[in-house]
């Protein structure tokens, strides 16, 4: 193939992927149609529940929300409706590895298929981060349990208040303690990151074990403290007067306003249901099927995570909520009685918190690796250890930034960076969506989104409104992550991109086997 380097400069910043190619790169496909439409359901409730509503439903609640947070999930499933069905006709027309960025790369060129790169650092790298402090706060919180305290100037942020019981820890002195970094978080990143430059290859039955105790988990959480709840209802339901409290005045401080600003936070909890998406080449019927499971897990997680935000902010008043354990204090507040309950839920909010950590950040090294491997970033990126078959350096790149991320940053500047970078990534597969269909109307697609074009017109209008309810200076920093990211695609990747400079590997598959992405040979 000739170099492509003498277009125009609009044309440049177009320059796709063949769609042709990536189809014909799946027609020899072995993946076998097995997944019918529960299937789907389940692997998208395993792939839903987690991080979010473990970490984050509390920061939602007792800074914007109140108990309404429960409308939050209302909205922010709705949001993610629309992207997933986005997602499901995407995934239907271009089963290909590399998931939104090589969507964006066929459809819409390669300067979006860079931002998306970016805003996925943003929606796995990060999202690690978040819910790395949300398994520092289980753990500080288990441990605390048998006597074992971390010193607690090593449990936080750097230069924040340490807040416990809804009031600031004091020293001995009457000051208030402020904690330097979080230790746990910080390792729990590195140790994960070591696992997988060794390699970590998940069966399907450690999967399956690991949904399975997310799922008891909350399930446990809600039909315990819901029975607490009926019996102690008089006595607590003060906890929820006001429902809606009023607006402080401040933006995105309760009233509707708060309702909306939570939608963003909790959003955060329904990162994953994409990978439903994903598994669209191994549907029976994915015109029938794929729709059924997007939706049908966004359903049952919504419904899930309602009742956990109802028995949570009924147990405890909104306003304790703002820690990275909200759970862990929702059981605590059972009473010491109940001290039993309270470390067989924190013990399961930790196994399952790790794997979403070690999932997240294995995502973000296949994001880097395949970027490298189109030439969008350097060839180090790519570079496969000659034993463990892994992208080692790359790992040890994604573990480190991480780790500091989640040593240095308090969890609601992380989480709303995340939810950002994320309802961006959702804007644009919508928008691919609509530019795929103008540019190549005739196609096999696999399903098709109802109601085009108003669903994903709708979901681009939803995602990025969204966005704008975020405090100003998450969207400052936004706004210069980008441009920052514009800057990087010019002074490197727009030259070194392999398919500028014609040399695209028509023949060879997405990105290499890799050991632990290997199928079950069992």
């Amino acid at each position: 193939m000739a170099s492509t380097s003498n277009r125009g400069f609009v044309a440049r910043l177009l320059l796709r992927k063949s769609v042709e190619q990536v189809q014909r790169e799946t027609e020899n496909s072995q993946l076998k149609r097995t997944l019918g439409p529960w299937n789907l359901v389940f692997l998208g409730i395993g792939c839903i529940i987690g991080a979010g509503i473990f970490v984050r439903t509390g920061n939602a609640a007792a800074l914007h929300a109140g108990p309404a947070v429960l409308l939050s999930f209302l909205i922010a499933g709705a949001v993610c409706a629309l992207a997933g069905l986005c997602y499901a006709e995407l995934s239907s027309t271009l089963p290909v590895s590399g998931s939104a960025y090589t969507y964006s790369y066929t459809t819409i060129g390669e300067f979006a298929a860079w931002i998306m790169g970016a805003l996925l650092l943003l929606e796995y790298g990060l999202a690690a981060s978040v819910v790395a402090v949300g398994w520092s706060g289980y753990v500080v919180s288990l441990l605390g349990d048998y006597g074992l305290v971390i010193p607690p100037e090593l449990t936080g942020p750097y230069g924040h208040a340490l807040v416990r019981n809804g009031a600031a820890v004091l020293n001995a002195d009457g000051t208030a303690v402020t904690t330097l970094f979080n230790l746990p978080a910080f390792l729990i990143c590195v140790a994960l990151a070591g696992l997988l430059v060794v390699g970590v290859s998940e069966s399907a039955k450690v999967n399956n074990l690991i949904v399975a105790v997310k799922m008891t988990v909350i399930i446990a959480f809600i039909l315990v403290v819901g029975w607490y709840v009926i019996q102690n209802y008089d006595s607590l339901k003060s906890n929820w007067t006001p429902f809606i409290p009023e607006p402080t005045g401040e933006d995105g401080e309760f009233g509707w306003g708060g309702i909306l600003r939570a939608a963003s936070i909790v959003f955060f909890a329904y990162i994953g249901f994409e990978a439903v998406s994903t598994a669209g080449q191994e549907a029976k019927n994915p015109k029938k099927d794929m729709p059924i499971g997007i939706i049908g897990s966004l359903v049952v997680c919504t419904v899930l995570y309602i009742l956990v935000s109802i028995v949570m902010t009924m147990v405890v008043n909104y306003k304790f909520l703002n820690v990275p354990d909200p759970v862990a204090v929702a059981v605590d507040a059972l009473g010491p009685s109940w001290g039993w309950f309270a470390k067989i839920i924190k013990v399961g909010a930790i196994v399952g918190l790790t794997s979403v950590v070690l999932v997240l950040m294995y995502g973000q090294t296949r994001i880097f690796y395949t970027m490298a491997r189109d030439g969008l970033l350097p060839a180090v990126f790519a570079k496969v250890h000659s034993k463990f078959r892994t992208p080692w350096v790359n790992t040890i790149l994604v573990g480190l930034l991480t780790a500091i991320a989640a040593a240095f940053f308090d969890i609601n500047t992380l989480g709303d960076m995340t939810s950002v970078g994320t309802l961006a990534a959702f804007g644009i597969v919508c928008l691919a969506v609509v530019w795929l269909r103008r540019t190549h109307p005739g196609i096999p697609r696999g399903f098709r989104v109802p109601l085009y074009p108003v669903l994903p017109l709708l979901g681009i209008v939803a995602c990025f409104a969204l966005i704008f309810t975020v405090e100003k200076r998450v969207l400052v920093f936004f706004a210069w992550y980008v441009l920052g990211a514009i800057a990087l695609y010019f002074l490197y990747g727009m030259s070194h991109s392999r398919l500028n400079k014609g040399q695209e590997q028509l023949d060879a598959p997405e990105m290499p086997e890799f050991k632990e992405d290997a199928p079950d040979k069992r």
